[in-house]
């Protein structure tokens, strides 16, 4: 079992940042992708940004290309999302989550309880 913990959301004014974090714990993550997702209200869950645990390149929305970076720091067992630039279609909840390396929502095994994140105009 892996146990999720994201921390960092708030209110932020347009063109502010914030810093995700994701807690991670129980087993290893070093075979796992690990992965931001966002869900506005009425919407669908949305893909924002992946990378594998263990390195390698990650994989970003067209969306948030060039203002959001996804980092880990293997010390702490934690991910990390850095988001710039924040725009009012940002607001959303977001979530950390891990499985196998896919934009699809629906195929990762485990969530964290989302962290609210609010962009006013």
């Amino acid at each position: 079992q892996v146990q999720l913990v994201e921390s960092g959301g708030g209110l932020v004014q347009a063109g502010g940042s914030l810093r995700l974090s994701c807690a991670a714990s129980g087993r290893s993550l070093s075979n796992y992708n690990m992965a931001w997702f966002r869900q506005a209200p009425g919407k669908e869950r949305e893909f924002v940004v992946r990378m594998y645990w263990s390195g390698g390149g990650t994989s970003v929305a067209d969306s948030v290309k060039g203002r959001f970076t996804i980092s880990r720091n293997n010390a702490k067992n934690t991910v990390y999302l850095q988001m710039n630039s924040l725009k009012p279609e940002d607001t959303a909840v977001y979530y950390c989550a891990a499985g196998p390396s896919s934009s699809n929502y629906r195929v990762y095994d485990y969530w964290g309880q989302g962290t609210q994140v609010t962009v006013s105009s």
